[in-house]
């Protein structure tokens, strides 16, 4: 190892050491050392262990934002999503950090509050620079024509545009819907209630709508339907909307979403004093993690979240890598769990 670099430099302030210090020290270019912090990028193991050694010894740490500066690139991926009361986002944004980390980027996250609160967060988009975004709440045929004009790439999550090509991953909503009335209704249950989710949330609309029309089809009573925020205190509020308006407990109550179901377990079983799911069934979507707790056991839909978050990241980066091609929109099926918390009917055999 060379001798150490002074770094020290007018006036006694330490000078910050650069990817030039480290090459001086490691003996190779500049470029070199570049390519050593640079994921993907092609260098020998010899260089690499030489280039790493004098980082270490020189405490050096790559400056992001002056990469940033000779790339025109900032490594940045935003991520905007809506209604962060939905427990089932996390499991998102940790599955697209880590697909997004792959890629030597970095996830720079966006919430919102609405999803009609789009508008006012996309400003800020626009000033980091990012390298491409992926979306999941309702954009308006304006914003994605920004995205276009901004050369921004763009993949919608769980959302689709009716007017324009835009790549999109999502999982078939209505359909997922329409599985679990057709289970629960085999099942014998007759007296439907939905508790929803926001009103501007398309995700829980979709959901909605393919319940109504199950029902419909199937000839059933139309279902007391009560509206929720994809919150706990949603599921047990709702439950009691119901009750009140129906004057006797439903046969199975479907919620937007399993914390809204978890709330609306809590409330039967323990303030109220029905069995479930001996009296009234309950029912969730996506899944959570807390859902499958032993307490809860909650019957739902899991979404393959693990697979679209790849898809969109793989989408997303061909689309930053300039591939071209025409715009691809990816559907997908949830799978019923069976969970302890609704009477359904057994599945046909093949």
């Amino acid at each position: 190892m060379r001798k150490k670099l002074n770094n020290t430099g007018a006036g006694g302030a330490t000078r910050r050491v650069t990817s030039y210090d480290v090459a001086l020290a490691a003996g190779v270019s500049q470029s070199a050392v570049s390519r050593c912090f640079k994921p993907g990028a092609s260098v020998s193991p010899a260089t690499q262990a030489k280039v790493m050694q004098a980082a270490a010894a020189l405490d050096y740490i790559p400056n992001a934002a002056a990469r940033s500066l000779i790339t025109r690139r900032s490594n940045l991926v935003a991520v905007i999503v809506s209604n962060l009361a939905n427990l089932y986002y996390p499991q998102v944004l940790s599955e697209l950090s880590e697909q997004i980390a792959r890629l030597g980027k970095r996830l720079l996250l966006f919430t919102l509050e609405r999803e009609t609160d789009i508008g006012k967060v996309l400003c800020d988009v626009w000033q980091y620079q990012v390298d491409g975004a992926i979306v999941a709440a309702c954009l308006s045929d304006q914003q994605i024509a920004e995205f276009a004009r901004r050369e921004v790439p763009l993949v919608l999550f769980n959302r689709r545009s009716r007017e324009q090509a835009v790549p999109a991953v999502l999982c078939d909503q209505a359909e997922a819907a329409r599985l679990l009335v057709s289970r629960l209704a085999e099942a014998g249950h007759r007296q439907f209630a939905i508790i929803d989710g926001p009103g501007d949330s398309a995700v829980a609309q979709e959901r909605k709508a393919g319940m109504l029309d199950r029902l419909f089809e199937l000839g059933l009573p139309a279902p007391i339907v009560v509206g929720g925020n994809y919150d706990y205190a949603s599921g047990g509020l709702g439950l009691r909307k119901v009750i009140d308006r129906l004057g006797r407990v439903p046969d199975a109550v479907i919620c937007g979403n399993d914390i809204m179901a978890i709330g609306c377990l809590d409330t039967a079983r323990q303030q109220l004093g029905i069995a479930v799911p001996q009296q009234m069934s309950v029912a969730g979507f996506d899944a959570m993690e807390a859902s499958g707790w032993l307490s809860y056991n909650i019957t739902t839909l899991r979404q393959p979240i693990q697979q679209m978050a790849s898809d969109a990241v793989l989408m997303l980066d061909r689309l930053m890598a300039r591939c071209g091609g025409a715009a691809e929109g990816r559907r997908y099926r949830s799978s019923l769990v069976e969970g302890a918390t609704a009477r359904l009917a057994m599945m046909a055999a093949a």
